[in-house]
């Protein structure tokens, strides 16, 4: 049975952690591609016992694709700020701001208007006042 050399993909050097960042990238398409096969095969099948196998291997791709990420935030700074910025931006744009204080998130401002009022989500401590 044939079987993939393990050093195929070897480089000639050790990646920088803007090479390795991108190299993560490709993981998670190929993680993001499994979860879409796998949610497919969900949808075409009545197999509950085949279900239950699939439901947990794309469950442990999604784990996958999250881990990815969190490690390319660490491996490239940039991506890591614009990822806090799209967290602050998402509030802003469910939340019915302008597009202009929307797109001034990181522009200097750093943060959220005064003037927009985000929702305030219950937490077990407010709901004991």
């Amino acid at each position: 049975m044939p079987q993939t050399n393990p050093f195929h993909s070897l480089v000639p050097r050790k990646l920088t952690d803007s090479e390795l960042a991108r190299s993560i990238r490709l993981n998670i398409e190929a993680e993001l591609d499994a979860i879409n096969l796998y949610a497919a095969h969900l949808d075409a099948t009545d197999n509950e016992e085949a279900k239950a196998i699939l439901r947990h291997v794309m469950d442990e791709e999604r784990e996958h694709a999250a881990l990815f990420w969190q490690l390319i935030a660490r491996l490239d700074p940039e991506q890591a700020q614009h990822d806090r910025e799209a967290s602050q931006k998402y509030r802003l744009i469910t939340t019915g701001a302008s597009h202009e204080e929307v797109e001034a998130v990181g522009e200097g401002g750093g943060g959220v208007p005064a003037e927009v009022e985000l929702p305030k989500h219950l937490t077990v401590g407010s709901l004991r006042k």
